[in-house]
Formats: C-alpha cells, sequence, structure tokens
C-alpha cells in the first residue's frame, strides 16, 4: 500500500535514528575502534540489514523512505525500482511494494556465466529507475550501480538509502557530479543526538564520537600514526 502520510523530515530523522538505536544497529567504541571496508579505523558502525529482523521497524522505515523519495522526487517519477547487491535488495523489493512499481537489482559485477547480466530482472530502455540501498559513506559505490541501470537504456537519476554517513564533504559532489541526488532517512548527526538524549552511551565515549564526526579524517590519521 502506498504510504499517504508525510511526517517532518526532522522527525522522520529522529525517529529513524531512534530505530537504530533500539535494535541495536549502531555501536559506539572509542576504545577498540571497528575496521571499516577501506581498512581505515572508526569508533563508529551501523548495520542496516539487520533491520531486515524486525518486522515493525522494517516497516515503518520503509514507509518513510517511500514518502521521503516520493515528496523529494514527485509521486510519478519512476517506472522501476532497482536495489543494489546485496543489502538493498530486500529494501528495494519493500519500497517497490509500496510505490506498485517493478522491482530489479544490479550485481556488483556480471556473474560470470549464462547471460552474464549485472541487471536481474526486467529493466527497460526509457524507464526511470530509483535506486534503493542500505547506505551510503562517500558515495563511490553506488556511481558502478547507476552506471550499469543506464547501460540498458534507462536513467537513473535518484539513489536512496536508509542511512547518510553525512561526514564527507566530497559525498554530495560525487553523486552530483554523475547526475544522481541523494535522498535518507537519517545521518551520523541524528543518531548522536538521539544517542545523547537516550544517555545511550558513556559521556567519554559520544565525546570521542563527536570528535570523529566533526573530522574524521584526522581522527582516522592519529588513530593510524598510533598504531605505528
Amino acid at each position: 500500500m502506498i504510504p499517504s502520510s508525510y511526517p517532518d523530515a526532522s522527525e522522520i530523522a529522529r525517529l529513524s535514528a531512534r530505530m537504530l538505536l533500539e535494535i541495536k544497529a549502531v555501536h559506539f567504541n572509542a576504545e577498540d575502534p571497528f575496521t571499516l571496508a577501506s581498512g581505515l579505523p572508526s569508533p563508529t558502525y551501523v548495520d542496516c540489514r539487520k533491520l531486515i529482523s524486525y518486522p515493525r521497524i522494517r516497516s515503518t522505515l520503509m514507509d518513510f523512505m517511500t514518502v521521503t523519495v516520493m515528496r523529494n522526487a514527485g509521486l510519478e517519477a519512476f517506472d522501476n525500482i532497482a536495489g543494489g547487491e546485496t543489502a538493498g535488495i530486500p529494501f528495494s523489493a519493500l519500497v517497490a511494494e509500496r510505490m506498485a512499481l517493478p522491482m530489479t537489482y544490479v550485481r556488483k559485477k556480471p556473474k560470470g556465466y549464462g547471460r552474464n547480466a549485472r541487471i536481474e530482472g526486467a529493466m527497460s530502455e526509457g524507464q526511470r529507475v530509483l535506486l534503493v540501498e542500505d547506505l551510503t559513506t562517500d558515495g563511490g559505490s553506488k556511481l558502478s550501480f547507476v552506471d550499469a541501470i543506464r547501460e540498458t537504456g534507462a536513467s537513473c537519476a535518484h539513489t536512496a538509502v536508509i542511512f547518510y554517513y553525512d561526514i564527507f564533504p566530497e559525498t554530495i559532489k560525487t553523486l552530483s557530479d554523475h547526475g544522481v541526488s541523494l535522498h535518507y532517512l537519517c545521518t551520523w548527526w541524528d543518531v548522536l543526538a538521539e544517542a545523547k538524549a537516550q544517555n545511550a552511551y558513556d559521556t567519554g565515549t559520544l565525546a570521542e564520537v563527536e570528535k570523529f564526526l566533526n573530522n574524521p579524517r584526522e581522527w582516522q590519521e592519529k588513530r593510524m600514526g598510533n598504531k605505528g
């Protein structure tokens, strides 16, 4: 069913952050930082894939994503909803169901046999495609998915995520230079604010997380230097 209510964007952000904290999809650890896919350290980690196991939260967030996209891009702006392999697949299916649109998904690379396809499902020339993913950090990983969609003759000018880091200033420009607009529900800043409001972590941890969010590159360089 297509959602018909439109919560204020700030309330969507607050509630989305609250839900991520509630199911412990958010982790803060300044003493023993996490290692990101890039190999760099971080005192923060978010696991949006965990959301699929919580039906009430999953449903609410997908309602939020649907209304956010329709409000920002238009109610008749898309013909196809594509998920990025693998985390974006369940969320794209849920959004496609709400928007009453076809769903497809994009492989990270050709599967290497058969049709050697990157697009699974029916996507045709001229379709306007929304790329759905769980999160974005610097936006770079989205570009390969967008290019694969465009190679079919379809267009892709929008991507929607549950979580946007919002700490790397180049992200929006990277996507914009590629002709892509980003839509998201909440950021690290929203999670930090909600964590403070809930006293979810000790003040020392929250202070260290805030230092990281204000200058992630410097924080990482210091940590890497200390390791040496």
